[in-house]
């Protein structure tokens, strides 16, 4: 049994956490009792814990202290989702106690454990019991208590494991939506895949993921050659929304023949891409026929490099300087969505939202190219709020976030912004601005279920009225009668909706048309929105 673990011993838990979790990811997404399709929980947490891994398999033996501060710096950047978030958050309280650590004893990992709750409660405002945070407080506690009776690093986590098992299966008590789904919460049988998959790498059991399944971003140096050793000049990286059931390793051999450097990512809902090419063009070409394009990025890596190699302090990302008091940036996916905003005044756009939640790292880098002192944040969807939130500590901009759980409030918020007010006043007037729009959403069932009263069928149409399932049916009419009918009788004076990139403009007109028959006092307006997965987004006013 082991008595203490060092930096190396360190970098093999985390390398073998994320390695397990990432063969778990789908396992814990169909945790998810809530039908609509997000960016689940296994996706988030796998995406949040491999950006570490990723970093550590860099480092050839780290000290405890340097592997401990690279886990917690790289999951910060690269948290996505609330699971994510709070699953890096645990990582930085325990990278804080280990600070200064050569090695860490039973005692010292019981301590980091609990540093690791305290920092993860402390981010959570209203924290629930039967989640991830319940299953880390309780398994902290129980290895506290293992620590007081034999000090040895292994009796403790093997402790905490144990406690972890019997927190988690009584989650499916504390959480009536669990209990009727008669499922454990995701997030904290997330917590406890890691806490596994540390003990086996604790006893030399490596957990490998499969070939291909976690793209991480290598940090390349090009300090040792010249343009002329870069044999394909393209950096290639697009997302496409899976629309079919085409097989992507044909989408993988046609880019191995294109270039080099591939990685490609794909589950159910999204294939992820990065390629060296000469040929971009042909490489999205191809890609074309599997779904639609979510992201592209498209970088010549020989003008890249002409520039000056960076000196280790040049290479955080540049910051604008400031020109203005005020900037705004705001997470949203759909390039008609996007030009809303831009029409109204946000500086910067984050591609993401439902399916693809952005990483702390994405949020602050659009943060860093405002050039103003103060930027606002628009998250514009409640999966996202937690990791806009820990962009404040990585830059030296002052941001604020204003709780936009939807991309309506995120457009009555703007409307409510003024470049000539006070930080203090556009807070408040765009935090009241967000209670005085309702949203209404129409997406499908990702999953069979048994929710809230509605005997769900994967495929079906589903209505959402602000955060509660509103409908569910066959037939999208249906749908927007009812909402309709609601917005009629709640008084509403205006409406827009939004129609999303799979509605064909003659489809939504139609749509428009059910509103303006029903509500025939309110102003209805239609707008291509181009947004994936709600087929269309309203609001009423």
């Amino acid at each position: 049994m082991r008595q203490i673990i060092n930096g190396s011993d360190f970098r093999r838990l985390i390398i073998n956490a994320a390695a397990s979790i990432e063969i778990n990811k789908q396992a814990l997404n169909d945790l998810n009792v809530f039908p609509v399709p997000d960016g689940d929980t296994g996706t988030n947490m796998s995406m949040t814990i491999n950006a570490a891994a990723g970093d550590l398999r860099k480092l050839e033996d780290p000290t405890l202290e340097k592997a401990a501060a690279a886990t917690a710096s790289a999951m910060l950047r690269g948290a996505r989702g609330n699971s994510g978030v709070i699953l890096s958050l645990l990582m930085r309280g325990i990278s804080k106690k280990l600070k200064g650590a050569m090695d860490c004893d039973g005692v010292l990992w019981a301590e980091a454990l609990q540093e690791g709750v305290d920092a993860a409660y402390k981010a959570v405002m209203k924290p629930a019991e039967g989640t991830i945070l319940t299953v880390a407080r309780l398994a902290a506690a129980k290895a506290k208590r293992a620590a007081e009776e034999n000090n040895y690093f292994e009796y403790v986590h093997e402790a905490a494991i144990e406690e972890a098992k019997i927190a988690l299966a009584n989650t499916t008590n504390q959480n009536p939506v669990l209990k009727k789904a008669g499922v454990v919460d995701a997030g904290g049988k997330g917590w406890l895949v890691a806490l596994e998959a540390m003990l086996c790498a604790l006893r030399g059991e490596d957990i490998v993921a499969p070939e291909g399944g976690v793209e991480v971003k290598e940090a390349a140096s090009f300090d040792d050659f010249n343009t002329e050793d870069i044999t394909f000049t393209y950096c290639t990286e697009f997302i496409i929304s899976r629309e079919n059931d085409m097989d992507p390793e044909k989408l993988r051999d046609f880019l191995s023949s294109l270039g080099d450097s591939l990685v490609l990512v794909d589950d159910e809902e999204i294939i992820k891409v990065h390629v060296h090419t000469n040929d971009p063009g042909k490489a999205l070409h191809e890609a074309m026929d599997y779904g639609s394009f979510v992201t592209v990025k498209i970088e010549n890596m020989r003008l890249q490099h002409t520039e000056k190699v960076m000196s280790e302090s040049e290479k955080s990302p540049k910051i604008a300087e400031p020109e203005k008091t005020f900037g705004v940036v705001s997470v949203c996916a759909g390039d008609g969505i996007a030009d809303v905003f831009a029409n109204l005044g946000v500086d910067r756009i984050v591609s993401g939202g439902q399916t693809m939640n952005p990483s702390t790292q994405d949020i602050l880098e659009e943060v860093n190219k405002v050039p103003a002192e103060i930027v606002f944040v628009l998250p514009n969807n409640k999966n996202i709020i937690m990791a806009a939130q820990q962009v404040d500590a990585l830059t030296p901009k002052k941001v604020v976030v204003i709780e936009s759980k939807t991309i309506p409030q995120g457009v009555t918020a703007m409307l409510s912004f003024n470049p000539e007010g006070t930080e203090e006043e556009n807070v408040e007037a765009m935090t009241e601005a967000l209670g005085t729009v309702d949203t209404m959403q129409i997406t499908y069932a990702a999953r069979n279920s048994d929710f809230d009263g509605y005997d769900i069928h994967e495929g079906d149409y589903l209505a959402l009225y602000g955060s509660q399932l509103f409908g569910t049916s066959q037939d999208i009419k249906v749908l927007l009668k009812s909402l309709a009918q609601k917005v009629r009788d709640d008084g509403k004076d205006y409406v827009t909706i939004y129609y999303g990139e799979n509605v064909k403009e003659k489809h939504a007109q139609k749509a428009a048309d059910i509103f303006a028959d029903i509500c025939p006092d309110a102003d209805v307006n239609l707008l291509r929105g181009g947004q994936p997965v709600y087929y269309y987004l309203i609001s009423a006013e």
